[in-house]
């Protein structure tokens, strides 16, 4: 039988074959304390499956990827575990109409942070557990048919230490030892979960009473490990929670179905979050140890809400295969700004989205990897990878785009179809499409085939004639793609016509809205007006493109782009600078001139904070070699005029110290932060708490003023789990030959370190000022990742690939050893060469870069 990557064929076959009436899985957790490491920790599994076969005397298989299985009974006949499973299926022949499976098996813990990961917290020695699946980990913690188009109702029940409360997706109870959970809704495998252990746990509870006189009552509950609990604002996250719930069902007219509401807030944890219907698991980073600004607490909103939006879409109606990934992904990136802005107190949520989750969006689409956002997904494998800027966040600006385009009253009355026509099913693309039709009357078939089926973003382009009396006499859009995309897209976009005024500031004096078709559009409706100094083609934000500018527009933010009053229209500004500048056609060192002279009026603090990021990119990336001594000193003289200028104890203050660290490198710069350490110089206003004082020392560690000694005191300190990560990030960060090869090693050669510290390590290893420490792995990493994909589990195996590339390492010969490992490599994984192929495009995007800076580009 094939190994354990699904593919669509084999799930298509399995689903037309069988329908599953339900799971009863029994599972052993005793195990998780005491004893030893030595040799894999494993649990007791007892998966109980009923199902039918459509052909009686079918042979199928079912998942489970487990060291070892004790037995397996199909309809009450013993079968051999040794013939029958292979390490990653279970054969299962000669089926009846009606079927039952039951397999016993011994799973294992898990440090990855996929299936049942189990951690061990040093502050205290306390055991943690919790469950990770999307896509196909259930099959590691109980047998299952593991694709989401099987989806059946689920009986859970679980053995734990004592003194432990167990959560899932039901109610649960103890009785004699064992909890018992209710039955669930029929849900798919990979949003099951389990979290176990002695977390702290808050209670509170949602009412709602609908038109008709019926109360819905949602029980809540959010909970983290007890060393976090003095750090866990709970009344903030349950206040977000019952606004989503609030804007959800008033606008989604379906009762959340999966009756309690618990969040989980848990450690190492590989993603951002987690949808599981009534356990919503979340990365335990969202709880804040030290002083934040504002734009976390509206990213743990927005997240909060996104998985909230996927109750609905996604978890309530599920796509068949993960083709349709974009369905519940780009909904719920899309409901999650939408019910942010108008339920919560961050009303600037389209100024973040525009800034900072698109910018992920225009780097995928850019890639030689790009898709349509309805991609071709041949395996499990592929569906691993396109968890990306494409599925999210370009899925989530198309359906902007598209509420724009039908009407908002259309769109949500849609979903509201969508919902009630589909509940508890799956649903592929035409399945939307029919429905949304309906209710607006649009032609979605066109749109669809234009927005989701191809791939690749649009630019867009502002032209504009003047009249001898300065009045617009034609103003032209035109719309470019890249050879290797060349779909030109229907865009509804608005154009802002922006001047300055008599006190300086440059304001928004004409808009229209248009639809732009093909490769030029003339905008009537601005014809007569003043000549404007900045034209602004997708003011608002309506579409999805790259914003270009005419060279009046340039050069008019060259001049005052701080002096633009609008947010948003700020942002939208910034963000094209930045497509500019990755595109090699604004040099690095004008982009970093633009951020020293604008970035410290920038009145959002998630703008701030991506200039921050985009500024130090550009000068470690994108700017000539011999220029990046000369620019650090810069970005760091003017990281600290901001620092001191800024108004002190404000979050805009907090966000220059950061930055001044992360840019830091002159002797009197590393003094200084040393000296904020130590208490022997101050900041009026900064307020040195412990995650800032990490945050310090690492650019000492990587620039050697401090030492192994320094880093185990900042320990001593912070003896807890998320200071353990740090000190190993600061010990991989150490400018050491031998430092260098301890870190390689630990992550490539050994499989010892949790997933929380195999990124920490790479982080440290990866320092901007260690080109030369870190030259010697570079050959290196071509001879070894296609062993280390094959050893290690996924998301490791990503981890080190896209983590150890030597990006730093930014020259021809990189790139040719690229393209040599590529051309020798034609049977690898694709997988694996879709994301060194991706490295190496980043890389070559880069040589483009640092020619445009010396006037050298082609």
């Amino acid at each position: 039988m094939p190994g354990e990557n699904l593919s669509r064929d084999e799930a298509r076959e399995r689903a037309a074959l069988l329908s599953v009436e339900g799971y009863e899985v029994s599972l052993d957790l005793r195990s998780a304390v005491g004893g030893t490491d030595a040799g894999p920790r494993t649990f007791r599994s007892v998966t109980t499956i009923r199902f039918r076969s459509a052909e009686p005397g079918a042979a199928t298989f079912a998942d489970l990827i487990a060291p070892s299985v004790t037995a397996v009974s199909l309809n009450g006949r013993d079968l051999d575990p040794g013939a029958v499973f292979d390490g990653t299926r279970i054969l299962l022949e000669d089926l009846a109409e009606d079927n039952e499976l039951v397999v016993d098996a011994q799973c294992a813990y898990s440090r990855t942070g996929e299936g049942m990961h189990r951690f061990v917290d040093p502050e205290d020695g306390e055991v943690y557990l919790y469950t990770q699946y999307e896509p196909a980990d259930s099959r590691r913690v109980f047998a299952n048919f593991e694709q989401p188009d099987l989806k059946a109702p689920f009986r859970f029940e679980v053995r734990a230490p004592e003194g432990w409360v167990v959560w899932s997706n039901g109610v649960g109870e103890l009785a004699d030892g064992v909890w018992k959970f209710a039955e669930t809704k029929p849900i798919s495998t990979y949003i099951t979960a389990f979290v176990a252990g002695p977390y702290h746990y808050v209670t509170d509870s949602y009412e709602r009473v609908f038109e008709d006189g019926t109360r819905l009552e949602i029980p809540l509950g959010a909970m983290c490990r007890k060393g976090l609990a003095r750090h866990f604002d709970s009344d903030d996250v349950f206040l977000v929670t019952k606004q989503g719930l609030d804007f959800f069902h008033d606008n989604f007219d379906y009762p959340y179905p999966f009756g309690k509401y618990d969040q989980a807030f848990v450690p190492e944890y590989n993603l951002g979050a987690m949808e599981n219907p009534g356990l919503v698991t979340f990365r335990e980073e969202f709880i804040f140890r030290g002083r934040v600004t504002q734009a976390s607490y509206e990213r743990r909103a927005n997240v909060i809400l996104h998985e909230m939006a996927h109750m609905w879409f996604g978890d309530l109606v599920t796509m068949v295969w993960w083709d349709d990934l974009w369905l519940k992904e780009s909904f719920a990136d899309f409901m999650g700004t939408f019910s942010m802005v108008e339920a919560t107190r961050f009303t600037n949520g389209w100024i973040t989205f525009a800034n900072n989750r698109k910018s992920w969006a225009y780097r995928a689409d850019q890639l030689p990897s790009t898709h349509p956002i309805t991609a071709d997904i041949r395996d499990l494998e592929d569906a691993k990878l396109n968890f990306d800027g494409i599925t999210y966040a370009k899925g989530a600006s198309v359906l902007k785009q598209l509420v724009a385009y039908v009407g908002r009253d259309a769109f949500l009355e849609g979903a509201r179809r969508y919902f009630k026509r589909h509940a508890y099913g799956n649903t592929q693309l035409g399945d939307l499409l029919s429905v949304l039709e309906e209710t607006s009357g649009r032609d979605m078939a066109t749109w669809s085939r234009s927005w989701l089926q191809t791939a690749g973003v649009n630019s867009l382009t502002p032209q504009v004639i003047l009249s001898a009396e300065g009045r617009v006499t034609e103003l032209a859009i035109l719309q470019e793609a890249a050879e290797s995309h060349p779909e030109l897209r229907p865009h509804r976009v608005a154009v802002g016509l922006y001047r300055r005024s008599p006190d300086g500031a440059v304001e928004r004096y004409a808009r229209a809205e248009v639809d732009v078709e093909g490769p030029r559009t003339i905008v009537g409706e601005l014809v007569g007006t003043e000549a404007p100094d900045l034209v602004l083609v997708n003011d608002d934000d309506l579409t999805y493109c790259k914003i270009r500018f005419d060279e009046g527009s340039l050069a008019a933010l060259r001049d005052g782009l701080g002096d633009i009053t609008d947010p948003l229209a700020r942002a939208l500004c910034w963000s094209a600078l930045w497509n500019l500048t990755r595109d090699a056609l604004m040099p690095a060192r004008d982009f970093i001139d633009l951020v020293l002279r604008f970035a410290g009026r920038e009145t959002d603090i998630g703008v701030l904070q991506m200039l921050h990021a985009w500024a130090n990119s550009a000068l470690t990336h994108y700017a000539a070699p011999e220029w990046r001594g000369e620019g650090g000193r810069l970005l760091a003289e003017g990281a600290l005029r901001e620092l001191r200028l800024t108004e002190p104890g404000s979050q805009h203050q907090l966000t220059w110290a950061r930055f001044f660290a992360a840019v830091a490198s002159g002797e009197a710069d590393l003094q200084l932060l040393q000296g904020l350490l130590e208490g022997t110089a101050k900041i009026d206003g900064l307020e040195v708490d412990q995650e800032l004082r990490w945050a310090f020392l690492e650019p000492l560690a990587a620039h050697g003023v401090a030492d192994e000694g320094a880093i185990a005191a900042e320990l001593a300190r912070d003896d807890t789990a998320s200071g353990k990560r740090h000190q190993v990030r600061c010990l991989a960060a150490r400018p050491s030959a031998a430092v260098k090869a301890q870190a390689w090693a630990s992550v490539v050669e050994s499989d010892s370190l949790s997933n929380a510290l195999v990124e920490a390590t790479i982080a440290g290893f990866a320092q901007s000022s260690h080109r030369e420490l870190t030259a010697p792995y570079a050959s290196k990493y071509f001879e070894v990742i296609e062993r280390v994909w094959g050893e290690r589990s996924i998301q490791i195996g990503m981890d080190v690939v896209k983590g150890l590339f030597p990006s730093l390492q930014d020259s021809r010969e990189t790139l040719e050893a690229a393209d040599a490992w590529l051309a020798a490599h034609g049977a690898a994984a694709p997988a694996l060469r879709r994301l060194v192929l991706e490295a190496r495009d980043d890389l070559a995007r880069v040589l483009r870069g640092q020619a445009c800076d010396v006037g050298t580009v082609d």
